[in-house]
């Protein structure tokens, strides 16, 4: 499947392009506007295609086959390279769920991600969700290093580093003409600079699992 959209590249990784633009740098430049759909390009599949905006190439893939498997995720680069891994953990309170670099679950998860659940159902509350990482060497003590707050059922959404730097947003696509929406399954993942792409997507496809309507 070398072509599947006007002028895709799977030449390069996701993660390789994360210092010079698609990837999400962190040496300054321009936030990045990827346009999310999601479905997958494969047929009888499940996932999500991501398309870089502004260029049109294929950056993100997920094609799951087994509709039923909602608590293991592989996101994919356009060439199928394996990029992070997302489980659901298991025997834990709440919806909690790991995320790893690439397909090895053995090695120490990058994030923990937890569903924020307020019991006093307090409608001031925003936030939808943290990422927790370890700090230092031990794996006992975690500390908030993404919050994202918002609504994702439709689509605004708002990510924030543990400084409360604005660092990625999920927006509504709008058509050119009449600024017309296209709807839930189609929109946009703006990334900034200091943020890596592969782990904002990685961010978005939780969210569509913890607060998936259909």
């Amino acid at each position: 499947m070398r072509k599947v959209h006007p002028g895709a590249c799977v030449s390069e990784t996701a993660w390789e392009r994360s210092n010079s633009g698609v990837g999400g740098g962190g040496d300054g430049g321009d936030a990045v506007v990827l346009t999310v759909w999601k479905k997958s390009l494969l047929p009888n599949c499940h996932g999500f295609t991501v398309f870089d905006t502004n260029r049109g190439n294929l950056v993100f893939r997920v094609d799951n086959y087994i509709a039923g498997n909602k608590d293991h995720i592989l996101l994919m680069d356009a060439a199928g390279t394996p990029l992070i891994t997302i489980r659901r953990k298991r025997l834990s309170l709440g919806d909690t769920w790991l995320v790893f670099k690439g397909e090895d679950e053995s090695l120490k998860p990058l994030f923990t991600a937890r569903k924020n659940v307020s019991i006093l159902n307090n409608s001031n509350n925003k936030c939808l969700a943290q990422l927790l990482s370890s700090s230092g060497t031990g794996n006992m003590k975690k500390e908030v290093a993404y919050e994202i707050e918002g609504c994702y059922a439709r689509r605004c959404c708002t990510f924030y580093s543990k400084n409360r730097s604005k660092v990625a947003e999920i927006k509504m696509k709008e058509g050119e003409a009449g600024r017309v929406a296209f709807g839930a399954d189609i929109f946009r993942l703006i990334v900034q600079p200091e943020m890596d792409t592969a782990l904002a997507m990685a961010f978005l496809i939780l969210l569509d699992h913890m607060f998936r309507s259909r």
